[in-house]
């Protein structure tokens, strides 16, 4: 048995635990508020700021992990590499997690490293800065804290009147103390992906999930689904992308990486997270043989994975508060989902209601190679029915 100390107790955080617990592991859930949905499954849990490196040494110290698995970006993350030192694994890798909680490290390692076709990007640190590199990148473009996440401070400026707008809602939406933004250039893209990549130890294979269609609302995921029908140029570009990023971060586990998909300009890699991605919760429906969860785990702990199956089409749609509650929220509206064949959801147990945020999921599958459409909308107007209260 291992002790797995969880930087991050979330949704994601949650279905990790309960995967790693069906493993036989000891998990210590950490996140910033008492109650968060991954404590109510661990086996322990710590309170604490993750970006109070003093306080995150005294928990590693108290609880002497095995494995630190970071589930959120807000990390004092120089500090796993002492860790890591100490003989202590880290997930993927501290290199990996140091390069992808900060979007400037990984998409300079991306663009000018590794030759990854991204679209084109600067940076600024303040409104002079911010209003220069838009004369570069012109309009409309993307601006994102570099630090961020569920898409917190993002997004997409059509004129020069809302620069300003958009540097206040990045530096509100941003995560830790860097105070700086990337600005990129808005790809016409014709959808977008989630590649689930899966890195394994011992020398095994890399390996990917079927790609996961997406559809975000400023930056923030609100549906997916699984597979998504593409050229299989485009797959295969993206594979070799997704592949090449992971080899040079280095490390074990899964990684949710992300693409614009162009049917005239191809495949643009746009972002990387070293974890379990808010778009494969559409593998909590059983489309496939192993959820994305349940592969994180395997992989961090070292068991193999022969195969990635697909075994049906699968979509997600997420269920949003649409009130505010400070204390044991409620749901109506379970049974409708429930009645339904072929249907599920998760209730993420958050102890706080908040307008607009994520509180469930509705999961859904079909045949494969079926029109995904009248499944996406299924499951839409499924989550719609589950109310807050």
């Amino acid at each position: 048995m291992k002790k797995i100390l969880l930087l991050g107790s979330g949704e994601l955080g949650k279905e990790f635990t309960i995967a790693a617990k069906r493993l036989g592991q000891h998990v210590v859930a950490c996140d910033a508020y008492a109650g968060a949905p991954a404590m109510q499954v661990a086996d322990e849990f710590e309170v604490f700021s993750m970006l109070d490196g003093d306080a995150l040494q005294k928990v590693v110290e108290k609880h002497h992990p095995d494995i630190i698995v970071p589930e959120i970006e807000a990390i004092r993350t120089e500090r796993l590499f002492d860790f890591e030192k100490q003989g202590i694994q880290v997930v993927p890798s501290a290199r990996a997690v140091n390069y992808t909680m900060n979007r400037k490290a990984i998409r300079d390692l991306a663009a000018k490293e590794l030759g990854v076709k991204t679209a084109n990007y600067r940076y600024a640190k303040n409104m002079e800065e911010l209003k220069a590199a838009t004369e570069v990148i012109g309009f409309p473009c993307v601006i994102k804290p570099l630090m961020s996440s569920s898409g917190h401070g993002q997004s997409v400026v059509k004129r020069p009147e809302d620069l300003e707008q958009a540097w206040k809602e990045a530096s509100e939406g941003a995560r830790g103390d860097i105070k700086e933004v990337i600005v990129e250039q808005f790809i016409h893209f014709d959808y977008e992906i989630t590649l689930l990549t899966v890195t394994q130890q011992f020398g095994r294979p890399t390996l990917f999930c079927s790609p996961i269609g997406h559809v975000q609302i400023s930056g923030d995921y609100r549906e997916s689904f699984q597979p998504m029908p593409m050229k299989p140029e485009h797959l295969q570009a993206a594979q070799d992308m997704a592949a090449k990023v992971t080899g040079a971060l280095t490390g074990a586990g899964i990684w949710g990486v992300e693409f614009f998909i162009s049917n005239k300009d191809g495949v643009y890699f746009s972002e990387l997270s070293p974890r379990p991605h808010d778009t494969g919760m559409v593998t909590l429906s059983g489309c496939q043989n192993f959820s994305e969860f349940e592969l994180h785990a395997r992989t961090v702990l070292g068991l193999p994975i022969p195969a990635i199956k697909q075994y049906k089409n699968g979509a997600s749609a997420v269920i949003l508060s649409d009130i505010v509650k400070q204390s044991e929220p409620d749901y109506t509206g379970l049974e409708d989902v429930l009645r339904e064949d072929d249907t599920d959801l998760r209730i993420f147990g958050k102890p706080v209601a908040r307008l607009h945020r994520r509180m469930g999921v509705v999961l859904a599958t079909a045949p494969l190679g079926t029109d995904l459409t009248p499944l996406r909308d299924k499951c839409k107007r499924l989550a719609s029915l589950v109310k807050v209260c």
